[in-house]
């Protein structure tokens, strides 16, 4: 999938893909600015909290630099039936952001139509799993304490300045849940400035940084972050811990009780058999399975009574693997593996691209039969009907599929 955002992102990082990702700090500025409004903006984000029912910690709010309690911006909206639903209280939101605070909306991807397909496009283009938290700061409210996060982030500037400052790692590759614990901060400072409107950061897992608008005056800031998930030796392991069951000696029950001789071969059969296991399950196999087994996303079902299908996009969290095998074609993605006559693999190479497809339009480029495959593909949870508001999300940043 070809997206706007990618492009500017590996331009202004100086990037030639994704290989980078998790590797040294690096920072730049997007030429195309365009992007940063129609990413997101303030009023987008004011409105995308106003219309949705947001509860904690999903959207959280900070003042000098502490949390503030949900009550403070958060109210139950009562139906005359008694239902209870969290909604953001617009008027208290508005007087703490103009006394200055930051507001934190994670995962902006679940509402908004444009934060889901960069999200999308961005899984497909590193292969890991990338959610989009969005930061908005006024005045001069303070903002988190110098900290690490456990994924790599890249942080897009797109409204407003913010002071930044960016450190080493004090333990190499920490771990959310670690064996030692990382509380001391580096004394090494990475980088220290501004970040303005169009500014891009990479920051790898474990640096410290922190970021204020502390002494910057009245205005605001408004950035998103996008973490990237990255698997570890450790998930390969717990993977492996899985595959293990086939294998009998594994479901043996522990010696506790028998000879030090008996616990002893014990001890080498399992030796002998994890070694076996990790020889047979690599990190590739466990990387591919990763992709192939991610469930399917949440989606627009297609129902006929609605109208045609005249449009479809492939919606699938990791982009499907295509097998050809002479007389056949096997499609492999979200936990399914389909299998088609071989003359449906230009429908296939189309309809599983990553753009949105115009049925109509495909069927002159690739013949009719697009629209039934694209039928299956819809109903197996590989492609979902291009509604207008999901369409809104491509416009402009992904093209129109073509053969």
């Amino acid at each position: 999938m070809d997206h706007r955002l990618i492009r500017g992102v590996e331009q202004a990082l100086g990037w030639s893909g994704p290989d980078q990702l998790g590797g040294a700090f690096a920072r730049g500025s997007l030429t195309d600015t365009a992007l940063l409004g129609r990413m997101l903006t303030p009023q987008r984000l004011m409105d995308m909290a106003m219309r949705r029912s947001l509860a904690h910690p999903q959207l959280r709010m900070f003042r000098d630099g502490e949390e503030l309690h949900p009550i403070q911006y958060l109210n139950p909206e009562v139906s005359r039936r008694g239902q209870s639903i969290p909604m953001v209280n617009m008027r208290l939101l508005g007087n703490l952001l103009r006394e200055g605070a930051t507001m934190v909306l994670d995962q902006s991807n679940v509402f908004d139509p444009t934060m889901d397909v960069a999200c999308r496009a961005l899984q497909w283009w590193s292969r890991e799993h990338v959610q989009a938290n969005i930061y908005l700061t006024t005045n001069e409210a303070a903002g988190f304490r110098l900290h690490w996060d456990d994924h790599d982030v890249v942080i897009i500037q797109l409204a407003g300045e913010k002071e930044w400052e960016v450190r080493g790692t004090s333990r190499p590759f920490p771990l959310y849940r670690d064996a030692a614990r990382n509380d001391s901060p580096s004394e090494e400072i990475v980088w220290a400035g501004t970040m303005k409107a169009g500014d891009v950061m990479h920051i790898p897992r474990g640096h410290w940084h922190q970021a204020t608008r502390d002494g910057s005056g009245s205005g605001q800031s408004l950035h998103m972050t996008l973490g990237f998930e990255k698997r570890t030796g450790v998930n390969w392991l717990s993977w492996l811990a899985d595959w293990s069951r086939e294998t009998e000696i594994f479901r043996h029950d522990l010696d506790r009780w028998g000879s030090a001789g008996d616990q002893e071969a014990q001890r080498r059969q399992l030796a002998e058999a994890a070694i076996a296991l990790v020889e047979t399950r690599g990190p590739a196999d466990f990387l591919a399975s990763r992709e192939q087994e991610a469930a399917p996303p949440r989606y627009v079902p297609y129902v006929d009574f609605f109208g045609p299908l005249a449009s479809v996009v492939c919606v699938t969290n990791f982009p499907p693997r295509i097998v050809e095998h002479g007389d056949t074609v096997e499609v492999v993605a979200a936990r399914k593996k389909l299998t088609f006559a071989a003359k449906a693999l230009p429908s296939l190479r189309l309809l599983l691209s990553g753009h949105p497809v115009l049925l109509d339009q495909a069927a002159s480029q690739v013949g009719a039969e697009v629209e039934e495959v694209a039928k299956i593909l819809t109903e197996e949870e590989l492609c979902a009907p291009l509604t207008a508001e999901l369409s809104s999300g491509y416009t402009d940043l992904v093209t129109i599929a073509t053969s």
